[in-house]
C-alpha cells in the first residue's frame, strides 16, 4: 500500500520565496476520471458499473481532452475537481485570488502567524521598502506584548473560567489589535479548491491582474495545472480567444479595485427589494427560527446595497460573505487610520504609534516609482477603505446575524450591527425578524475557544 509520504506532488516555486502545490490524493479514481464518469453517467442510464468499464479500458486522458478541451463541454469540467495550496504570497494576493464568488478554501488567520520569522514582501526591492515593513513589524511585536499586559489587567479572569481558553482569548485580543500595524505586503498561506472549470476560468482574468504578483502567481498556477492535469486543460488556453485576452486586461484595469470618490460613514445606498414579490415570504421571514438561513428563493426579490468605511483587516472577514457582493477596495491612506485601533492602545503606546503612522508615511513617499496598486503592501491594515456591498435579503441577514456577535472584530462587528439596523428598518413591515447578539463591544472568553488544535 502506497503511503502519504511516497505521494508526488506538482510544485512551482514563486519569485517571491513562496510555492504553488497541486495536492496529488492517490486516488485510483482520479478527479479527472470522476469528471468522465459525471459526464458519461448524464448521457447514459447503463449505470456507473458499465461506465467503470469503461474507464478502466481506455481511461479518462483521451476523454477529457476531447470532450472538455476539444469540444468545449465545459460543464464536465464541474466534476473534476483541484486542490491547490498556495503559501509565502502576500495578503494582497491572497484577496486577489479570493475576490471570486465561487471561491472554496481557507486563508492563514493573522492570530496563528509568527510575524516574527514571516516575510514581508518588498516589491519595490529597496532598503528603504525593507526598512518601512522591518519597522511595522519591530511595533507590531513590541506592542503584541504590551497587549496582553494590559488586557490581562482589562478583563481580568472571572470565577469559573477557563484558564486555557482565557489565556487564548486574550491572545486572540491582543492579536485583533495588533493587526492593524501589520503591513499587507506580510506573507500567508491559502488554499484553493474548486473544479477545473473555475480555474481555468478564474486564471485567465488573473493573468491580467495589476499587481505583478498575482500576474505571476496566475502563470506559475496554469503551469502546475497543465502538468498535473494535461488532458484538462488546453496548452494554448492563454492564447485561445485574444479578443478575450483584450477585454480581460482592460476589465482588470479599470475594476480589479474600488476606492470610492464620496466615501460616507455608513448608508443603505440602494433598495432594490421588490415589495409586491416579498409579500409573498412573510412567513419565512417572520417564522424563521435561530440559526436558520432564508431560502435560497428570497434572492428573487431583489438586493440592496451599502456603502460605509471599514478597516482592511476587518475586510478580509468581510470578503469571506461570497453570496454578497463587495468590491475588492485599494488600500490608501486617503480614509484614515481606523480609530478602534488607536483607542485599545495604552496612552504611552497609542502615542507612539501615532508618531510611526506619521513617520512612516513620509518614508513610504520616497518610493515614486510603485504605482498605487503596489504602494498597498507597504501600508498597515488598520487604514480604513471603502466598501461597496451588494447582496440579496438570504446573504445580508446572515451576514448581519453571524458577524453580529460577540466572537466577531468589533470593528466589523458594528458594521454587522449597523446593517442589521438598517435591515429591520427597511423590511420589518414586511415580517423580518433577526436573531442578534446585543453585546456590540463585549470581552468575550469564548474567543478563546475558537481554534484548531491537534489531539495527542
Amino acid at each position: 500500500m502506497r503511503d502519504i509520504a511516497d505521494l508526488s506532488h506538482v510544485s512551482k516555486p514563486l519569485s517571491s520565496g513562496g510555492e504553488i502545490i497541486i495536492l496529488n490524493t492517490g486516488a485510483l479514481i482520479s478527479s479527472e476520471a470522476q469528471a468522465m464518469l459525471a459526464a458519461l453517467h448524464s448521457r447514459s442510464v447503463g449505470g456507473l458499473r458499465k461506465h467503470l468499464e469503461v474507464l478502466a479500458k481506455k481511461g479518462s486522458d483521451e476523454f477529457m481532452s476531447s470532450f472538455y478541451v476539444g469540444y468545449g463541454h465545459k460543464s464536465i469540467g464541474d466534476n473534476a475537481h483541484i486542490a491547490v495550496f498556495i503559501e509565502g504570497v502576500s495578503m494582497l494576493a491572497a484577496k486577489a485570488l479570493q475576490d471570486f464568488p465561487l471561491y472554496n478554501g481557507q486563508e492563514a488567520s493573522t492570530r496563528y502567524i509568527d510575524f516574527a520569522k514571516q516575510k514581508f514582501l518588498n516589491p519595490a526591492n529597496s532598503e528603504i521598502g525593507d526598512e518601512i515593513l522591518e519597522t511595522w513589524r519591530n511595533f507590531y511585536l513590541e506592542g503584541l506584548d504590551r497587549m496582553i499586559e494590559e488586557l490581562t489587567v482589562r478583563y481580568p479572569m472571572s470565577a469559573g473560567d477557563n484558564e486555557k481558553s482565557y489565556t487564548k482569548a486574550i491572545k486572540a485580543r491582543a492579536f485583533d489589535t495588533m493587526r492593524a500595524f501589520l503591513p499587507a505586503g506580510a506573507s500567508t498561506n491559502l488554499a484553493w479548491y474548486g473544479n477545473v472549470r473555475q480555474f481555468g476560468d478564474r486564471i485567465l482574468t488573473l493573468r491580467h491582474h495589476p499587481l505583478p504578483e498575482v500576474r505571476e502567481i496566475a502563470s506559475k498556477l496554469l503551469e502546475a495545472v497543465l502538468e498535473a492535469y494535461p488532458s484538462s486543460f488546453a496548452a494554448d488556453l492563454p492564447e485561445r480567444h485574444p479578443e478575450t485576452e483584450i477585454y480581460n486586461s482592460d476589465m482588470e484595469k479599470f475594476h480589479a479595485y474600488f476606492d470610492d470618490s464620496h466615501p460616507v460613514d455608513f448608508e443603505l445606498s440602494h433598495d432594490g427589494i421588490d415589495r409586491l414579490l416579498i409579500a409573498e415570504y412573510r412567513d419565512a421571514l417572520a417564522k424563521r427560527p435561530k440559526k436558520t438561513e432564508l431560502p435560497f428563493s428570497i434572492r428573487e426579490c431583489g438586493t440592496s446595497r451599502f456603502r460605509f468605511l471599514l478597516d482592511f483587516g476587518s475586510f478580509r472577514d468581510l470578503q469571506r460573505h461570497r453570496a454578497i457582493v463587495t468590491r475588492m477596495p485599494l488600500l490608501t491612506t486617503r480614509h484614515g487610520f481606523e480609530p478602534w485601533y488607536l483607542n485599545e492602545l495604552p496612552a504611552d503606546l497609542r502615542e507612539k504609534a501615532e508618531q510611526l503612522i506619521v513617520s512612516q508615511d513620509a518614508q513610504r513617499r520616497s518610493l515614486l516609482q510603485l504605482s498605487p496598486e503596489e504602494m498597498q503592501y507597504y501600508l498597515p491594515m488598520g487604514y480604513r477603505v471603502t466598501i461597496r456591498m451588494t447582496g440579496d435579503l438570504r446573504g445580508m441577514v446572515y451576514f448581519a446575524e453571524i458577524r453580529a456577535t460577540s466572537t466577531v472584530h468589533p470593528t466589523l462587528r458594528i458594521r454587522a450591527h449597523q446593517t442589521a439596523t438598517a435591515l429591520l428598518k427597511q423590511y420589518a413591515d414586511d415580517g423580518l425578524i433577526l436573531h442578534l447578539d446585543d453585546g456590540v463591544d463585549r470581552f468575550d472568553i469564548k474567543r478563546g475557544t475558537h481554534d484548531i488544535e491537534l489531539k495527542n
